[in-house]
């Protein structure tokens, strides 16, 4: 499904709202003048809330993006769309991108 681009300063937290940020944004493509990300960048997040073991098994500490556009590329690496899927490491709980530009789609 279409959906818009990930850049920089989209807003991607955690399930438990810790804030996530990519390592690696594309400089190569900007949309609202920030960078893209790529599928390959992998997300720190920072201010998880959920604990630790024993109490849970968190707290998130980084996540990789499992999909992403199937058309739209950079340097040969599919960029990162609203709707991509997500897995953080240490809990296997999902990123969630609520906030993006709303200028540029891609399917």
């Amino acid at each position: 499904m279409p959906g818009f681009l990930l850049h920089l300063g989209a807003t991607v937290m955690c399930a438990h709202a810790g804030q996530a940020t990519p390592v690696a944004p594309n400089p190569r493509v900007l949309v609202s003048g920030q960078p893209t990300v790529p599928m390959n960048s992998v997300y720190l997040v920072a201010g998880c809330t959920l604990p630790p073991p024993t109490a849970a098994n968190g707290p998130c500490v980084t996540a990789q993006y499992i999909t992403a556009a199937t058309r739209v590329t950079s340097n040969g690496l599919p960029l990162l769309l609203i709707d991509s899927q997500a897995i953080c490491a240490l809990s296997g709980t999902p990123l969630i991108a609520s906030i993006t530009q709303t200028r540029v789609t891609g399917v």
